[in-house]
């Protein structure tokens, strides 16, 4: 939240003194120290409800955590959770004031300190101290509820069914193309953008990231084109009116489908490119492709799905012809960490407010175990790239585009979503910046009888000058 927004936003009113307050007050200071160290060791302040703050000395905090009711710290960790302390912000039961990337260490601090049993009963004795009935009469806002209602509609249903895939992404993407427009580039690519220097703004480094992808599937004019999980259709407009080629994209949300037909219209090329409401399973026997794309959509396949989802990307696949593959991963570091790491994911449920909330059902695998599950169904791994830091600048533009957007955007969505939704960006950044997430753009080949593949011997035609083909 920027300096102007803070001081642009109306003081909480705080409740009427009692004289449990104090109690109160100190059974809150008492428990916070438990959770997050003393005040000396933070490196952020708190605001209290009674408007007193604690701050360490020396310089300025990245971040205030504001403490809105004497019965917050009881709800956010009682049980000790990440989704339990998420679910404080989401209500308004706490808020960080300043960089909200750096307060979303809030979690991973909370959870190295709750390793010990004794230390998780000392913390329950203290916010059991801590009112229970201090929340504010609800208003009977629908949007409290959206997120939940959505995910209740998944039970009884199989795991990466088609049916519950079909919930899962309209339950992110339908969250409406007018709150997306917002906060997204112009072109509304809600993937991982890249940036040649650095110091692109994120419409010409998302212009780049589609020019990138193009050049890796050496585009030609005349190749037909197939798009898994096409968006809102930019990069299909990109390369048929940049390249010359013709395709299909193919989505679950109605929305986004809609929104790309539009686009493809306006550019003039729905001659050549058409959009499908239909899952990547359903691709019919007799469709054929030069090439193949999937940006951003394999995460939301299911790892146990994945050999199914490279042999349909396979099937449709001329020989000869390309996939490329662009996609979340378990980073390194995940997979590096050691027992205690492990207990405290066990007890903190990492993860499980994106899991709730924004991703139900997405799953990330490791490399190693991407490349053991494509590779068999015939193609063959010719390019590898990370692009971890990509997705952090990327991150971090949406943040500040959102939060710059944050009346209209609530005004669409309600200021829950609004919440969930730059929450779940600043915390992915941290995600990526320790390496527990990364970015992987994998292109495969499907080999020609005699083994060969339009793949040049060299990566030069991949950084030419710009339009250069």
């Amino acid at each position: 939240m920027s300096p102007s927004e803070v001081a642009a936003r109306p003081a909480p009113s705080l409740p009427a003194s009692t004289p449990n307050d104090a109690a109160a007050l100190a059974a809150a200071r008492e428990a916070f120290a438990i959770a997050f160290g003393p005040v000396h060791e933070r490196g952020f302040a708190v605001r209290w409800w009674d408007d007193s703050v604690d701050a360490s000395p020396g310089g300025a905090a990245p971040f205030t955590l504001v403490v809105r009711r004497a019965g917050a710290l009881r709800r956010a960790l009682l049980p000790p959770s990440e989704l339990a302390l998420v679910e404080a912000y989401l209500r308004d039961d706490i808020d960080a004031e300043g960089s909200l990337g750096e307060a979303g260490r809030l979690g991973d601090l909370a959870a190295s300190r709750l390793r010990s049993p004794r230390t998780l009963a000392r913390l329950v004795r203290v916010l059991r101290r801590l009112p229970t009935d201090d929340l504010p009469p609800t208003r009977g806002d629908p949007d409290a509820a959206d997120s939940p209602r959505r995910v209740r509609r998944l039970f009884g249903l199989g795991q990466h069914s088609r049916q519950r895939d079909a919930i899962v992404v309209r339950h992110h993407y339908d969250v409406g193309n007018d709150f997306y427009a917002l906060w997204l580039d112009r072109r509304m690519i809600y993937s991982c953008a890249y940036f040649p220097t650095g110091t692109e703004d994120l419409d010409a480094a998302q212009e780049a990231k589609l020019e990138h992808i193009c050049r890796k599937l050496r585009l030609r004019a005349g190749d037909h084109l197939l798009d898994i999980g096409c968006g809102w259709g930019g990069l299909l407009e990109y390369a048929a009116t940049r390249f010359g080629v013709s395709g299909v994209g193919i989505t679950l949300s109605e929305p986004q489908a809609a929104l790309a037909r539009a686009r493809l219209a306006t550019a003039g090329v729905t001659g050549r490119v058409r959009i499908e409401v239909r899952d990547y399973r359903d691709l019919p026997g007799d469709w054929q492709f030069d090439k193949v794309v999937s940006v951003g959509m394999r995460e939301h396949a299911g790892a146990a799905r994945l050999p199914e989802y490279f042999a349909a990307a396979h099937r449709v696949l001329r020989p000869g012809g390309l996939f490329l593959d662009h996609g979340l991963m378990r980073g390194g570091a995940e997979q590096r960490r050691g027992v205690g790491q492990w207990i405290a994911r066990r007890l903190w449920r990492r993860d499980a407010f994106i899991e709730r909330y924004v991703f139900p059902d997405g799953e990330l695998v490791p490399l190693g175990a991407l490349m053991g599950m494509a590779e068999p169904t015939g193609l063959e791994a010719r390019d590898v790239e990370n692009l971890r830091e990509h997705y952090i600048l990327t991150l971090r533009h949406w943040v500040e585009r959102l939060t710059r957007v944050h009346p209209q955007a609530a005004a669409i969505v309600g200021e829950q979503t609004y919440r969930v939704w730059r929450l779940y960006m600043a915390a992915t950044t941290l995600g990526f910046q320790s390496g527990r997430l990364t970015l992987i753009q994998t292109l495969f080949a499907k080999p020609l009888p005699d083994g060969s593949a339009d793949v040049p011997l060299s990566r030069a035609d991949l950084y030419r000058s710009p339009g250069a083909r």
